[in-house]
């Protein structure tokens, strides 16, 4: 019979300075081991957590009372729980079954939503180990609703039943609760993303370029109505694309700068683009849209890749005509898959975010794919979709924090 002892001591009170170094000093003093410890901070509010294992057993009556004097000295309450071999050897065994993260991001967030989310989770038998809010703290100021911003990061485990069915749960109420959560499994290709290949037009930027130099040649909504079917993947790609340069037609060649030096910058591509390029990310640009505009937006951040569709220009104006072959749903993937074998990454370190229907391609065949701000038949088809933020938001599905990607000395 084992004449060691496992405990597990649990502190909770006011956070303060010196309280878990207090602990291990005692229970250094007995030679005692970690098996497990964890420490969370709420307003102020301390919960620690420490699984130890003590060699012999006469020592534990020691370490509880010296450790208990120690919590009553510095005034936070403590709770000892003894744990039989048998009950940690059966902990330790399910640490082999599949992990994945769950992330909930919202202008707000409410204990209803998240009730849904938890619900869904325990209906597939998935087990929360841990919680953690990414975003700051929010303001109770907030002038309104668009300026807040919240998001908590869900580390569960088990083995899932039915994934279909949790992601059609996902969906549903990500469309209903004005929310969006990602369900991603926890591995090592999760915290080594190296590309990120994004769609441009209504995805880096807030509109269709396309449609602005419609606007222009004074054939607006004609175009506009065509490109709205092909994002909705009801016209194939590349017919709506040559309906719509047809319509182009002797627009002056000018306009295309005049329209680049006003492209209106999607929210949160700043941020998140600097903060890219800072972790060493390759960014690619594969769109549908015009190569005169992704090689400006190549300049502004820095982007390492851009294919694009070339316009036919004569005497100084567009043919209405394209040069080269079209980048429709099928070549983006066929580019991403590309870029990602010269730089030597795995296909499941790739990250694709797109919104229209040409961009599903790439966004299934990416480890990573997110329909942003997308139709709903895009948002359905995609295993990832962001419809609450602005494109930072991408961070939040990353794992970064706040609190370590708003440092000045990094997005300065």
């Amino acid at each position: 019979m084992s004449n060691s002892e496992i405990i597990l001591i649990s502190i909770s009170g006011e956070d303060k300075p010196g309280v878990t170094s207090a602990i291990m000093l005692i229970l250094g003093k007995y030679n005692a081991s970690i098996l497990d410890i964890g420490q969370a901070d709420i307003h102020q509010t301390l919960s620690l957590g420490i699984l130890f294992r003590v060699s012999n057993h006469s020592d534990s009556g020691s370490i509880l009372k010296e450790v208990l004097f120690k919590c009553s000295e510095i005034n936070v309450t403590v709770r000892f729980t003894p744990v039989t071999e048998e009950r940690y050897t059966n902990w330790v065994g399910r640490q082999g079954k599949n992990r994945y993260v769950v992330t909930v991001l919202g202008r707000v967030i409410t204990a209803a939503q998240l009730a849904f989310v938890t619900k869904a989770l325990l209906e597939q038998e998935l087990n929360i180990d841990s919680i953690k809010r990414l975003t700051g703290r929010p303001s109770l100021d907030a002038k309104n609703e668009d300026d807040g911003r919240f998001c908590v990061e869900l580390s569960v485990r088990g083995e899932l039943k039915d994934k279909s069915l949790l992601s059609a749960q996902f969906l549903q109420y990500s469309s209903e609760l004005g929310i969006d959560i990602s369900f991603q499994k926890d591995d090592m290709y999760r915290r080594n993303r190296r590309l990120i290949c994004f769609d441009m037009d209504s995805t880096l930027i807030k509109t269709e370029v396309i449609d602005e130099l419609a606007d222009r040649a004074g054939v607006g909504e004609e175009v506009r109505a065509i490109t709205e079917a092909a994002m909705r993947g009801e016209l194939d790609f590349s017919d709506s694309f040559k309906q719509r340069v047809a319509l182009l037609k002797g627009l002056d060649e000018s306009v295309m700068a005049e329209v680049a030096n006003s492209l209106p910058i999607m929210e949160g591509a700043d941020r998140l683009m600097s903060i890219l390029k800072k972790c060493g990310f390759k960014i690619a640009i594969l769109s549908g849209g015009f190569n005169y505009f992704g090689n400006y937006l190549k300049k502004r951040f820095d982007v390492d890749y851009v294919y694009a569709n070339e316009l036919e220009i004569e005497n100084g104006k567009l043919t209405g005509r394209h040069l080269g072959d079209i980048v429709d749903g099928k070549r983006k993937a066929e580019l991403l898959r590309l870029i990602a074998q010269v730089e030597k990454i795995e296909l499941e370190q790739v990250i694709a975010v797109g919104d229209g229907a040409n961009d599903l391609p790439m966004l299934n065949l990416a480890g990573l794919g997110i329909a942003f701000h997308a139709k709903p038949t895009v948002k359905a088809n995609a295993s990832q979709s962001i419809s609450t933020f602005g494109l930072d938001g991408v961070l939040y599905f990353l794992g970064f924090r706040d609190i370590h990607i708003d440092e000045k000395k990094l997005v300065k």
